[in-house]
């Protein structure tokens, strides 16, 4: 009885173990080495775009402003927070 029992989970886990793939690689296209190379070209001059741009949302160096514009600013400021109160 032990000796069926453990021919039936013998054939049970050898089932599993027959529908797992056979290597890491199987079914996985390779890349060529053309392709890595374009590639990495590709990636070299992304990279090198992004440090000439600006980032995004960051403000250029401010310049002082003048005393009349800084009260231009202040009550442009108060007008907008009365008109949001209303």
């Amino acid at each position: 009885m032990k000796a069926a029992i453990l021919l039936a989970l013998l054939a049970l886990s050898a089932g599993t173990a027959l529908a797992q793939p056979a290597g890491k690689h199987e079914g996985k296209q390779q890349m060529k080495q053309e392709e890595r190379q374009r590639m990495r070209e590709d990636m070299r001059e992304v990279y090198r775009n992004r440090a000439a741009r600006p980032e995004p949302g960051r403000i250029e160096k401010a310049r002082p402003m003048s005393p009349q514009e800084r009260e231009k600013l202040r009550r442009d400021v108060q007008d907008a927070s009365r008109e949001m109160r209303r």
